[in-house]
């Protein structure tokens, strides 16, 4: 499984840009991307950006990772990395109602 990495432009130049995060300094290959101005957020995998994102969305996956790496060391106290979800009944996404409109309640699929 590959994990997308939020990072902080912090310089970027002919498709290369130094940028910083949770787990610090790296170069990273803009070419999907394109050349982004500092202060831009973007998501790495295996050090390549693949897209922009808001510092927003940044910050929550930040804190989904961190609330990961927490968990595997046993910490249970992680709701407050999930301000987001705590005390809210999840939703399945639009495209995915109409299925679950058509699926018999009570049964589970196998």
């Amino acid at each position: 499984m590959c994990v997308g990495v939020p990072f902080q432009v912090v310089e970027c130049s002919g498709g290369i840009a130094l940028c910083t995060g949770r787990s610090g300094t790296r170069r990273l290959d803009m070419t999907l991307v394109g050349d982004q101005p500092a202060g831009t957020w973007i998501l790495a995998f295996l050090d390549t950006a693949r897209e922009t994102v808001t510092a927003e969305t940044a910050r929550l996956i930040a804190d989904a990772i961190e609330a990961t790496e927490r968990a595997l060391a046993g910490d249970t106290d992680l709701d407050h990395l999930f301000a987001d979800l705590v005390g809210r009944e999840p939703q399945l996404p639009e495209h995915l109602r109409p299925a679950q409109a058509l699926s018999p309640q009570g049964t589970e699929d196998a």
